[in-house]
């Protein structure tokens, strides 16, 4: 598949210690360009952890010592051998790279803090990235002349900026990196958009399962007429407070692009423009149907529902029988700016029922609310 041969995984490694390793995304093979997670890259800085917090790239004189950096691809019997393995037995492609540079993504972090603050007791997991939002929008580039190709430039892109939430996405990454890639090396998972933010979307979240050592792999549009990739694995696990959240963070590669464009021209290479992509809209009025999506607080339980009606919200019986006030915030859209109203329980299931269910009446009528049209019918064996 596509996917697989543009994904890769990265080793760095010091004279004494390591490797280290993580994912990466082989954008172009004309140069041989590798882009990867940055925070692997964190046992050699000069300046320790307080490197990521400055706004410049950071160039090799910035590292110590000089790391080795290696890149594993699958072998291909109609590549050259590299580093004397064959590619023909089934074995791996290695090929040496020097960093061309670190850098970060402004638009990635802005979003970031904007939506996991520090006080909201966020942390982020994985074997490059740590447990912390320091390095997280940090991003290497790797020149890689053993991937240069005759012929071939940059691999197929795509904006994240019209990305819908429920948009089907495919997630390629290397799951512990470069400790097992006999069995890992560009593992595959499909998943959807789960939700958006920042400028041009620069964040994204999925709920395709990405493992510790994925940071810095691909996530790809599909289409009839091949894959697209559209963003990069910032972290694949994330916690609030002791509660593990089940979906992967993700940047827009648009937004690394903007970001890097000024260093890579430096290097002699030049980032050609992000082709635009229209989404589909989904027949049936024009309506997003995921707008009508809202957080539900009833003291410090929370919970999500769905809009039946402007004033009616469905949600489960879990959520509000804490007896505390209700809070309902429906998802802000165009004409809709974000709000929070008040509620009250108006039905609820008893604890015996087998059923969870709840309705809540609102204070007040959320404006442009369109019926929903309620399916009849559904597959068994499938789950939301």
């Amino acid at each position: 598949m596509a996917e697989e041969r543009a994904c890769c995984v990265v080793s760095v490694s010091g004279p004494t210690d390591g490797p280290w390793s993580c994912s990466g995304v082989v954008l172009s093979r004309g140069p041989g360009l590798v882009l990867c997670q940055g925070a692997v890259f964190a046992p050699f800085l000069r300046d320790g952890p307080a490197a990521w917090a400055q706004p410049r790239a950071l160039l090799p004189a910035d590292l110590r010592p000089c790391p080795r950096l290696l890149v594993l691809q699958p072998s291909a019997g109609t590549r050259a051998p590299a580093l004397g393995l064959d590619p023909s037995a089934g074995g791996l492609q290695q090929h040496e790279a020097r960093l061309l540079a670190l850098v970060p993504c402004g638009a990635f972090q802005q979003a970031l803090g904007r939506a996991f603050g520090p006080a909201e007791q966020w942390r982020f997991g994985g074997e490059a990235a740590g447990d912390d939002l320091e390095a997280l929008h940090w991003f290497a580039w790797l020149r890689v002349p053993g991937l240069d190709t005759p012929g071939e430039g940059w691999i197929a892109r795509a904006s994240a900026s019209c990305l819908r939430k429920g948009e089907g996405l495919l997630a390629c990454g290397s799951p512990f990196g470069d400790l097992c890639p006999d069995l890992f090396l560009n593992t595959l998972s499909r998943g959807v958009v789960s939700n958006v933010a920042g400028e041009e979307n620069a964040l994204i979240l999925t709920d395709a399962r990405c493992l510790p050592g994925t940071e810095g792999g691909g996530a790809f549009l599909p289409s009839p007429d091949g894959s697209r990739l559209v963003a990069v694995i910032a972290a694949s696990l994330c916690w609030k407070g002791a509660e593990w959240v089940g979906l992967t963070l993700l940047c827009s590669l648009a937004a690394i692009l903007r970001s890097s464009a000024s260093v890579l021209g430096e290097a002699g290479v030049v980032v050609p423009p992000v082709p635009g992509r229209v989404a589909a809209v989904p027949a049936g009025g024009g309506q997003d149907p995921l707008g009508w999506v809202a957080l539900v607080e009833c003291g410090a339980v929370w919970g999500s529902g769905v809009l039946l009606a402007p004033r009616l919200l469905l949600t489960c019986r879990h959520v509000v029988e804490a007896g505390a006030p209700l809070r309902v915030t429906p998802a802000p859209g165009p004409g809709r700016p974000a709000t929070t109203l008040n509620g009250r329980l108006v039905f609820a299931t008893q604890e015996s029922s087998p059923f969870d269910v709840a309705v809540v009446e609102l204070e007040e009528s959320v404006p442009g609310f369109v019926p929903l049209c309620l399916a009849d019918t559904f597959l068994p064996g499938c789950s939301g």
